[in-house]
């Protein structure tokens, strides 16, 4: 009661506020603030108990200072406490809680008061404090938060360094015990590691390895880095935490209880234990451990899950770096079987080095004799190639004179006496080289030696030398000089390696030098020619101005007619194919070429001669010109053909125009040799666009139209397009369709019956006409397809197979008076030998020649009367007939009918045909005097084409015998007019 009635003197005086402010005022943690203000409350009259309390959260990190007031664990009202602005009472009346503050956590001042003492001056006093001393409290509580986050951010940065240095160290170029060291070292600095080992589990052979370990009370129990039975330390807490992959930690009461089985201790005991699996795909691969001895000394969950993380990372650096190890094992034993293997390559690597040396030095000096440098750079690059080979401190090159009484030295480099310039040869060590004309190495012994035996002179020329080697300079057998090295250090020799190497070197110099001297003195020999070359300048000057102005005049002759001054052919191609790639620019140019010839010149030639057909081919060239304008081109192609080239934009009515003009122009007469002629000339006409892309193919297309313009009559154009194109590829391939159908037998002969004109119409005979069966397109016809085969050669084969196929049908079907006649060509009555060949055929054909008969037209007895004339009477002497086909529309005459060997003659159908207009015509009379002349010369007469009954009553009443037409059948297959019968054997 006296120590309250005193706390209450000094508060009415101020001198404890004083002294709790200034208590306040040094305190710096949340606990002594807490301590404060709770003396602060307690020394207040009525208050048995007070407290500070914040955390109230979370009750694992709540704080109360000072502690165990019981009414602290009123959780309820504790919460509600931390929400309300003022005092709030417990329900019970025995506890109030007045909040402090509210950031950066709810803080309570928690009293216990008498209720005697609970009236509202108590708080009024304490107020003024309270306030005071909760900014102080929050200040506390916002910096111990932000220690507390600066320690867990040092902590995350001391781990993530440590995870760094262990990476680190598995990449290191460090050995495994120094990586161990180091991992132990940065363990460490996590937490307390001074006692700290590493083993490792194979669980394949249920091995373990002790890696690492370091403890202050025990050695190591097994040996490090050997391989032992996972049984040899079996239950022990090592074996726990590798058998089962769960960490274990705590003193050796707390283990005992984490384990189902007997502890075995393995060294001294600890005061506490922290042993963490090392884990890959949740399968331990091994275990961390660190154990304290202090009792001051201990590990926390914290230790234990930092040890856990540290743990597989530790142990992906411990297989990096064994798989390092074990890989560096591996290459070092097959380094050493390589090495075994290498020794033997050793010699002919060294002698392969030495002679690539060789040989770039070689090619150096090579190189260095049609180099463009001078005389000095060049024995001085020639030194530092020789130089590469072996010691060539003191070097130099000797010479000898063109009179060689002389030794000149034009480089030498020494380090104690270089020689003169040159001096008159005497009989030193040089002189003997060049007496032997061979190498010559040499030491003071040796030098001495042949002083006593007078080879050389005494004195040795200078200032000896400890070694010398000397080597010749030959070209063609002939020494020109040599080249040495010498020594004045004992520990500098020369070999026969070096004596080898300076003799190569020696060969290549000599054959330098003597490129050099020969270059030098056709350097010589090339100014001089260079200053007749001037002189001779100024007069090739005016040869060469001559010579420009003849080709000038030979370019237009290459590129121009001679005879109109036109441009040729190749001036023409090569204008077409500028102007196509112009079009191929701008597609939508165009241009024109026609393409024409003069109508009928050769008769022009033929006639008058050639001097007259040049006259008219000059004035075409000169009328072409005056039918253009420029740019366009008029061109002599060859011969009578020309060509005109357009480059005009309204393609094609301008062409066509021109062509007109054309036309027009030539057919003005012009007066020639004195005989006024009136030329004509045909025209094809292409268009060029950019679908051409060589100007042979214009020529081409405008040359197709050209023949084409031929083939309608002339003195006309015509317009290439794609109809003459089709038409033209359409020949080609007709062609090798007609090969194909020779080869696979696909022509057939049709047979057309004569027929007697008398009262029956018996079949006497028939005319084989030849049909192909083509694949695609059926049943052709001659007109279809004769021409073609004519052109192309394949007309002959084609009548020989049919002139075969006809009689054996003929014999298998006709009867033995019927005959049957074929139409031979002009091509074949050329060959002397087609008689011989038809009588062949008939014997194989087993037909009697008396049932055939060969039909000529008039037009085969222009070529070669005589020839055909005899060929008819061989066949008619076997009794092969001859028949005069188209009689009356050629150029036959009656002598013809009388010296001819002829059996029948035909009349051409234009005659048969006009028989229908009636009995008094010429067509008659014509008829008639034609049955009258052979009835006169005994020769049957078939008549042609009798198509109606009218044309076949007027031959019956004019007395012709036998008649042929489609009135008395059309060709068809001979099974259509004969019954087939068999042959005799």
């Amino acid at each position: 009661m006296k120590h309250a009635d005193a706390v209450e003197s000094t508060l009415r005086d101020g001198s404890l506020q004083l002294s709790w402010l200034a208590r306040l005022i040094v305190a710096h943690t949340p606990d002594e603030m807490a301590e404060a203000i709770a003396a602060l409350a307690r020394a207040r009259p009525g208050c048995s108990a007070a407290c500070v309390m914040w955390g109230l959260d979370d009750r694992a990190t709540r704080r109360c200072v000072p502690p165990n007031l019981p009414m602290a664990t009123d959780e309820a009202w504790l919460l509600d406490a931390g929400r309300a602005a003022g005092p709030h009472w417990r329900a019970d009346r025995q506890g109030v809680a007045i909040r402090l503050c509210e950031q950066p956590e709810p803080a309570l001042l928690l009293l216990q008061l008498q209720s005697a003492s609970a009236d509202a001056g108590f708080f009024e006093e304490l107020e003024a404090p309270l306030q005071l001393a909760g900014q102080h409290l929050r200040r506390a509580l916002e910096w111990a938060e932000l220690q507390d986050s600066h320690e867990q951010l040092e902590r995350s940065e001391n781990l993530q360094r440590a995870l760094f240095a262990i990476s680190d160290l598995a990449g290191s170029e460090r050995d495994m015990p120094a990586m161990l060291r180091g991992i132990h070292a940065i363990v460490s600095t996590l937490m307390y590691a001074e006692n700290f080992f590493i083993v490792l589990h194979n669980a394949e052979q249920d091995t373990i390895r002790f890696l690492y370990f370091v403890d202050v009370e025990s050695p190591p129990p097994f040996e490090i880095g050997h391989d032992l039975p996972l049984s040899a330390i079996q239950h022990s807490l090592t074996w726990y935490v590798i058998s089962d992959g769960n960490a274990r930690m705590g003193d050796a009461e707390e283990l005992r209880k984490q384990v189902t089985g007997p502890v075995t201790l393995i060294g001294p005991d600890s005061y506490d234990w922290l042993g963490v699996p090392m884990l890959r795909d949740a399968q331990p691969c091994g275990a961390l451990v660190v154990q304290s001895y202090r009792p001051d000394v201990g590990f926390s969950d914290e230790d234990l899950a930092l040890l856990e993380f540290v743990g597989s990372h530790i142990l992906t650096a411990l297989e990096r770096k064994q798989g390092k190890e074990d890989l560096e094992h591996r290459v070092q034993l097959r380094t050493q079987q390589l090495a075994e293997a290498n020794r033997g390559l050793q010699l002919e690597i060294v002698e392969r080095q030495r002679a690539e040396h060789l040989q770039a030095a070689l090619f150096q000096i090579a190189e260095l004799a049609t180099a463009d440098i001078d005389q000095d750079a060049f024995y001085r690059r020639v030194h530092a190639a020789v130089g590469e080979l072996l010691n060539a401190e003191n070097f130099f090159i000797a010479l000898l004179s063109d009179d060689r009484l002389r030794l000149t030295f034009p480089y030498s480099v020494d380090a104690v006496l270089a020689p003169p310039a040159e001096r008159p040869l005497g009989r030193g060590l040089s002189e003997y080289v060049l007496r032997l004309g061979r190498a010559l190495r040499v030491d003071n012994a040796d030098i001495e030696e042949l002083d006593r035996r007078g080879e050389i002179a005494p004195g040795r020329m200078g200032s000896p030398a400890m070694c010398w080697l000397g080597v010749p300079l030959i070209v063609a057998d002939e020494v020109i000089g040599l080249v040495t090295v010498q020594s004045y250090r004992p520990d500098v020799v020369y070999g026969p390696a070096d004596q080898e190497l300076l003799s190569f070197v020696a060969s290549q110099i000599a054959n330098s030098l003597t490129r050099r001297r020969s270059a030098e003195s056709l350097k010589r020999a090339y100014e001089q020619l260079e200053h007749r070359v001037e002189e001779r300048t100024l007069a090739l000057r005016k040869e060469i101005i001559e010579r420009e102005r003849m080709q000038d005049q030979l370019r237009h002759q290459v590129m121009h007619d001679s005879l109109t001054g036109l441009p040729n052919r190749s001036y023409l191609r090569d204008r077409i194919d500028r102007v196509l790639a112009t079009i191929r620019r701008e597609p939508q140019q165009r241009c024109a070429l026609l393409y024409l010839d003069v109508d009928r010149f050769k008769i022009i030639n033929d006639s008058l001669g050639h001097l007259a057909g040049d006259e008219v081919l000059k004035e075409v060239a000169t009328r072409l010109a005056g039918c253009v304008r420029h740019p366009d081109l008029v061109a002599r192609l060859s011969g009578d053909e020309f060509a005109i080239l357009l480059e005009q934009e309204d393609l094609p009515p301008a062409a066509t125009a021109v062509a007109q003009r054309v036309l027009d122009a030539l057919g003005v007469p012009m007066l020639v040799a004195g005989k006024e002629l009136q030329v004509t000339a045909s025209v094809g006409i292409a268009i060029g666009d950019d679908h051409y892309t060589a100007a042979d193919e214009v020529l081409r297309d405008a040359d197709i139209a050209l023949y084409r313009a031929k083939e309608l009559g002339r003195k006309r154009f015509e317009l290439f397009d794609e109809t003459l194109a089709k038409n033209v590829v359409d020949v080609l391939a007709l062609e090798g369709e007609l090969r194909q159908a020779l080869l696979h037998d696909q022509f057939e002969p049709y047979f057309q019956p004569i027929c007697g004109l008398d009262g029956d119409g018996r079949v006497l005979g028939y005319e084989a006409l030849i049909r192909w069966h083509h694949p695609q397109r059926g049943v052709l016809r001659p007109g279809d397809f004769l021409k073609i085969a004519e052109d192309s050669g394949l007309i002959e084969s084609i009548d020989w197979r049919m002139f075969e196929l006809s009689c054996r049908l003929l014999l298998r079907h006709g009867g033995d008076d019927t005959f049957m006649t074929v139409n031979v060509s002009a091509l074949h009555l050329r060959h002397a030998d087609f008689d011989r060949r038809l009588i062949q055929l008939l014997e194989r054909t087993g037909l009697p020649p008396s049932r055939l008969v060969v039909e000529v037209t008039e037009g085969a007895l222009l070529d070669n009367p005589e020839r055909v004339r005899a060929t008819l009477e061989r066949l008619r002497t076997i009794g092969v007939g001859a028949a005069l086909d188209d009689f009356g529309t050629g150029y036959s005459s009656l002598s013809y009918l009388h010296s001819l060997p002829l059996r029948i003659l035909k009349i051409d159908r234009a005659f048969v045909q006009e028989l229908d207009k009636g009995a008094n015509t010429s067509s008659t009379t014509v008829v008639a005097a034609i049955l009258a002349l052979a009835r006169a010369l005994n020769i049957q007469v078939i008549a042609e084409g009798i198509e109606t009954a009218i044309q076949h009553g007027a031959l019956m009443a004019m007395g012709c015998e036998m008649g042929q037409g489609y009135l008395l059948g059309h060709p068809s297959p001979i099974a259509h007019w004969l019954e087939p019968r068999a042959i005799d054997a």
